[in-house]
């Protein structure tokens, strides 16, 4: 979490600033609008500036997404409660970002928050589908089925942007090696050509000079 410096009004005008403790700059407004106070300015505290810069920069490979999906899913289904999976989860996750979300998560959870609620705190790593899908699984008592439903489509959806990858490799190459290989011929190759054309003394055709315009523009 991060600490947020603001300055609004209440209702009846009066104005009023303070710190608050929020995951994130919409979290931070969202209280602040219950407590009804209309904000005027919002900014994180100056020492947090760096901790939510990097967490904004940090991104959770689907990979471990799916891993702790799944984890999670046999956990529930084993009957362990959800709090003690998060904090079991909070350990044993290879990425520190997921890690810490997981941490943040059970805290929410510990405070009475539902699971899909605390989830949707981490909009960067959990999106809207996730996060619906989990309140769905809430609400009709089969949250790890959903679960291992979640990290199948995961697991699919990362199998398949590998494939697309892989298939992009060969034409990138082509056209990266036509590309070095025009630039070869157009600033080393063609004016050796356009010197001993100038000694002939004679009127080039029209797509012989712009092909010797276009090679001294690239020089």
């Amino acid at each position: 979490m991060a600490t947020f410096l603001w300055t609004g009004r209440t209702r009846k005008g009066a104005r009023r600033k303070g710190e608050l403790m929020a995951h994130n700059r919409d979290e931070a407004i969202s209280i602040l609008r219950n407590q009804e106070i209309f904000v005027a300015s919002i900014r994180p505290k100056v020492g947090e500036i760096k901790f939510s810069f990097l967490e904004f920069r940090s991104r959770v490979k689907e990979k471990d997404l799916a891993v702790m999906t799944r984890q999670l899913a046999t956990m529930i289904d084993a009957g362990l409660p959800l709090v003690q999976c998060l904090e079991i989860l909070s350990h044993q996750t290879g990425s520190q970002v997921l890690a810490q979300s997981i941490s943040d998560i059970r805290t929410d959870v510990e405070a009475g928050s539902s699971f899909a609620d605390a989830l949707k705190r981490h909009p960067r790593i959990f999106d809207e589908l996730y996060v619906n899908m989990v309140a769905a699984g809430e609400a009709g008592g089969v949250l790890d089925a959903i679960l291992n439903r979640l990290a199948r489509y995961i697991e699919k959806n990362h199998k398949l942007r590998r494939k697309i990858t892989s298939a992009m490799y060969y034409p990138v190459t082509i056209v990266s090696v036509a590309i070095l290989v025009i630039s070869v011929l157009m600033i080393w190759v063609i004016p050796t050509f356009a010197t001993m054309f100038s000694d002939f003394g004679e009127v080039l055709p029209l797509p012989t000079r712009m092909v010797i315009q276009s090679s001294n523009f690239m020089q």
